[in-house]
This record gives structure tokens, C-alpha cells and sequence, in this order.
């Protein structure tokens, strides 16, 4: 479907690592979040292990957006550059 709105391939891969980029960052935190908070409940440590496993999905979250990033910037590094500008 997105094939036939967007036909250039650069712009459609742009446009995935853009949103998987917010997606890694959302998903860990959410997920870090929800494990604290059940642990809480089940351990009644309240909200202790909430903020610690929040925090550690933060971290992974940057994490995981920081290896995209990365990853994206050596796949721009190795693709050749048009000089168009002569």
C-alpha cells in the first residue's frame, strides 16, 4: 500500500527508522513501567520498584534510539553522495 503513495525507496525508508525510533523509545518505557508496577503490586513495595524499572526503561529506550541513530548514520555514511553542485 505505502509502496504506491511513496514511491521513492529513500524516502519510505526515512520515514520507517524515523517512527521505529519513536516507537523503541515509547515501547521500553511503557514496558519498564508496567513490570514496576505489577512487581509493586505483587511485592507491595510501592512505588519503589515502579521508579526503578520507569527509570530502566527510560535507559533502554534511549538506548535502543541511540543503536538506530547509529545505524543510521553508517548507512548514510556508506551510500555515495551526488555532487550535483559543479
Amino acid at each position: 500500500m505505502f509502496r504506491k503513495l511513496i514511491k521513492d525507496r529513500n524516502l519510505r525508508e526515512a520515514i520507517a527508522s524515523a517512527s521505529m525510533i519513536g516507537l523503541n523509545l515509547v515501547s521500553a518505557t511503557f514496558i519498564g513501567l508496567a513490570i514496576g508496577y505489577w512487581l509493586d503490586r505483587w511485592l507491595g513495595t510501592s512505588p519503589w520498584l515502579l521508579l526503578v524499572f520507569l527509570v530502566l526503561g527510560i535507559v533502554a529506550g534511549f538506548k535502543n534510539v541511540y543503536l538506530e541513530v547509529k545505524k543510521i548514520q553508517d548507512a548514510d555514511r556508506e551510500t555515495p553522495k551526488d555532487d550535483d553542485d559543479a
